[in-house]
């Protein structure tokens, strides 16, 4: 049989190979930590063997969708992983999704299985799915064995929703090939020797470009539950951790803690950042306090194309994303699909090996995410408004549904966001466009205070500096902004929040 060294030079492998080949070769080494309890590769892949094979006897088949939901923890890892090594695409949804959510996303995906734990099975309740259900709490021990299943770049990995605030979320299929683009890429980043800090959660694209590589090479993954900052600093000292990816408000609240600097971070070699804007004077505070690499990434779950910012390498560079990754295609368009100029601004688009296949069962949605290229080369559509600078290093703006036109203008709110996080009064803050008859669309700040400043004060200081056209109409207190669970503002919530409460 190949070892692991040999899998990772093939043009194309899989991870449950790899995951076999560790076992064979360190089956003593840990694969995953979490609280106090260890799983080894050779325990690792048994298990995976184990709950493979139960899923195939329960109905699982090549390419088919597998449901789980619940909080990170083994028995979720391990039913994500069996999944892939049954040939099947595991499916994981949002525990914090609405009980219909969780049974439109389990329909939507075809599901014939769906392990839940005790809390998500709470929350689906008795709403009608075809899905067996099956406790996460109840996996097999045994020592079967799965059917092989053979596997080819273009099967689909897994299925990954997207996190839509309205509707059913879109489900985004991600073959093998981008997952093993995902492993490749990580040649020169020390995953077979890393202890690497699980802190977003499992069922999103983040975690698993970290979580993935980790044990394609042969490291750790140290699973944490619910986030909290020092409870991180805590794990990382104690585990002496090496790797990390975290989103920006977790970079924000690990760099508040008081005593930061008294905990033994001399272990890491790589952070990296990805999910969401990433404030130059954080990245800059966590270079100077830091020790190890940090690295911001910039992409889609869908894929298309990614840019890298070696922040240590180039903090003079730090209010931008970075450059393409190599074998990257990243391009700006304009409103009619024609490439821009060097220097100006329009929509990006990437291309790249690490490309989903489309949106699960929606194909004028898959085709309305494309864009081609005059050679018909297929490319990604990402939905950001950038330019790249005379270095070529990417500076985005905003999302293009995030674009506010006032009075005939185009107002960008990461300009005023970057104004307003200025004030020594504002401790984190958001701008979003709200409707004005005087003017079609307005911008109006959302602020968490960091002192007792008067918001009447705060706007008239950032109004000063802002251009005519980009002041704020108004600023609203907040006790925090609303947060995806990777750390994303909801900026539709702000808005629906302000549509609630500005007067008529």
């Amino acid at each position: 049989m190949p070892t692991a060294a040999e899998i990772l030079l093939h043009p194309f492998a899989t991870l449950p190979e790899l995951i076999a080949a560790h076992a064979r070769e360190r089956g003593a080494k840990t694969a995953i930590v979490y609280g106090d309890a260890h799983l080894t590769y050779a325990q690792l892949d048994a298990r995976m063997d184990a709950i493979a094979a139960a899923i195939q006897h329960d109905g699982g088949g090549k390419g088919q969708a597998i449901a789980i939901i619940g909080a990170a923890s083994f028995d979720y890892a391990l039913v994500f992983l069996a999944a892939v090594r049954a040939g099947c695409a595991p499916a994981p949804i949002a525990p914090s999704s609405t009980g219909d959510q969780m049974a439109a996303m389990i329909a939507d995906c075809g599901a014939p299985l769906v392990f839940l734990d005790a809390d998500a099975a709470a929350t689906l309740g008795d709403r009608p799915v075809a899905a067996k259900r099956i406790p996460l709490d109840g996996l097999p021990t045994d020592a079967a064995k799965p059917q092989p299943v053979e596997i080819g770049p273009d099967d689909p990995f897994n299925i990954i929703y997207s996190s839509g605030t309205t509707g059913t979320p879109k489900g985004i299929v991600q073959p093998h090939a981008m997952r093993w683009a995902h492993i490749a890429r990580n040649a020169a980043a020390g995953f077979g020797d890393a202890v690497t800090m699980i802190a977003t959660p499992l069922y999103s694209n983040t975690t698993l470009v970290s979580f993935i590589p980790t044990l394609g090479w042969g490291g750790t993954a140290v699973l944490l539950g619910k986030f909290d900052a020092r409870g991180f600093l805590e794990a990382a000292a104690k585990h002496r951790a090496t790797h990390a990816m975290l989103v920006p408000v977790q970079y924000q609240r690990i760099m508040a803690v008081a005593d930061f600097d008294s905990y033994d971070l001399s272990a890491f070699r790589l952070k990296t950042c990805t999910s969401a804007p990433f404030p130059p004077a954080l990245k800059a505070d966590v270079l100077a306090r830091w020790p190890g690499l940090l690295v911001e990434y910039y992409g889609m779950t869908e894929g298309g194309g990614t840019s890298v910012l070696i922040c240590n390498m180039f903090p003079h560079k730090l209010h931008t994303v970075g450059v393409p990754v190599e074998g990257h295609d990243i391009r700006l368009i304009d409103e009619e699909g024609r490439e821009v100029a060097q220097g100006e601004m329009g929509e990006v688009v990437g291309r790249s090996p690490a490309m989903m296949s489309g949106y699960h069962g929606r194909k004028q949605a898959s085709a309305d995410a494309e864009w081609f290229d005059a050679e018909g080369n297929r490319f990604i559509r990402h939905g950001d408004v950038g330019r790249f600078d005379e270095d070529g290093f990417l500076i985005l703006m905003d999302r293009k549904k995030d674009l506010i036109i006032s009075g005939g203008f185009n107002i960008y709110p990461s300009d005023l966001e970057t104004e307003l996080a200025k004030h020594p009064g504002v401790r984190d803050c958001a701008v979003v466009g709200v409707p004005s008859e005087q003017w079609g669309e307005t911008p109006v700040g959302f602020y968490v205070p960091s002192d007792a400043t008067v918001a009447e004060d705060i706007l008239g200081a950032v109004n000063a500096v802002l251009g005519k056209t980009q002041r704020l109409s108004a600023l609203v207190a907040v006790e925090e902004l609303p947060r995806s669970a990777i750390g994303k503002v909801l900026k539709r919530e702000l808005r629906d929040r302000y549509a609630e409460t500005a007067p008529a």
